[in-house]
């Protein structure tokens, strides 16, 4: 089976695993075993306003879909979409994209929520669209932050650069623990 389109083995589970178990094991026959390279980085990909991000893979806890109900918070600045409950956690709901100073987040087949892994600040922040993970080696980290659209120059932690591609890093505990995301009432 050269190269097929995944979609078209849907209706074939079985084959559908073994196409992805040849594939899985072609991509590790191409990794380089342990230190060869270096060491690496890996974050989660994410959209917000257009724009590509990355979170550390150790800042997030999960990522699940917008939860149907949630509790809105009298008094709250629009960003702060709400409480929700997932899993017996009450968990604050918090559009990103609005806190960074846009307009409200669209809710679309792809929005989900960001859950952050944080001990004393339990948050969800409301993404456009979550990529998966993404792999860098440390040596494409670089400490300058390219120009964004959204106004969250002072949550960057620097960006991974690859060929053309340029992805900021977005820093979530910085974010978090800052005066602005504490001074959630309107």
């Amino acid at each position: 089976m050269a190269d097929v389109a995944l979609k078209s083995l849907r209706d074939r589970p079985y084959e559908l695993l073994a196409e992805l178990e040849r594939r899985g094991r072609a991509v590790s026959a191409q990794v380089p075993q342990d230190g060869a390279v270096g060491r690496e980085w890996v974050g989660v990909a994410l959209r917000i306003a257009g724009e590509l991000y990355l979170v550390a893979r150790e800042e997030t806890r999960e990522v699940s879909s917008v939860p149907p109900s949630l509790t809105r918070v009298p008094g709250a600045k629009p960003w702060v979409k709400g409480l929700a409950n997932v899993r017996g956690h009450l968990l604050a709901v918090i559009d990103l994209r609005q806190f960074l100073g846009g307009s409200a987040t669209p809710m679309t087949r792809n929005t989900r929520i960001l859950v952050v892994n944080h001990r004393d600040i339990p948050a969800g922040l409301v993404v456009d669209e979550v990529l998966g993970f993404r792999r860098f080696a440390e040596a494409e980290f670089s400490g300058e932050a390219p120009q964004t659209l959204a106004q969250c120059d002072r949550y960057l932690a620097g960006a991974f650069r690859r060929g053309s591609e340029q992805w900021p890093v977005l820093s979530l505990r910085q974010m978090l623990e800052s005066a602005s995301f504490s001074e959630a009432a309107a």
